[in-house]
């Protein structure tokens, strides 16, 4: 849990930082990332995610059947709708931060578990479920107030 914590402290502050700062001055465009970085990013995060997954199912259910249905049926749903949920944050570039948000509180909660330090889970959640509510109505706010917009005003033809 501890470099589960870590690993995604460092990678949602990392990401959060580029977002804010941008690309330096006669810097280098893009990082090229070596494939066998990537999958291994991806195998700690699957391993992470998997295993909070698997200790709140052991937590909540008493017959081994239920858990590895409900982490089944979770990586299935994962799977469905991850390119959906990804083009949306995508296009909205405050829901993307507030998802590097969330990746970096938690991991800050496993590295308090993994260090012996319980933060009730119901304060994790509120404070999700509250920044949630808040980036609704942000997008429904912004939604609203959208004009259209005119690139150049044209005199009006009398006919």
């Amino acid at each position: 849990m501890i470099i589960g914590g870590l690993f995604l402290i460092y990678k949602s502050t990392h990401e959060i930082h580029n977002k804010l700062e941008g690309e330096e001055e006669g810097g280098i465009k893009g990082k090229v990332h070596s494939f066998v970085g990537i999958i291994v990013q991806i195998l700690i995060l699957d391993i992470v995610f998997s295993l909070d997954s698997v200790i709140t199912a052991v937590g909540m259910a008493d017959h081994i059947e239920i858990m590895i249905a409900a982490v089944v049926i979770a990586v299935v749903i994962m799977l469905i709708s991850a390119g959906t949920i990804s083009n949306f944050v995508n296009n909205h570039p405050t829901v993307k931060m507030l998802a590097l948000s969330f990746l970096l509180l938690i991991g800050v909660s496993l590295l308090a578990e993994g260090l012996d330090q319980h933060i009730p889970k119901g304060y994790i959640y509120f404070a999700m479920a509250f920044s949630v509510l808040v980036e609704v109505l942000n997008l429904k706010m912004k939604g609203k107030s959208r004009k259209p917009v005119t690139l150049r005003d044209t005199p009006h033809e009398n006919k």
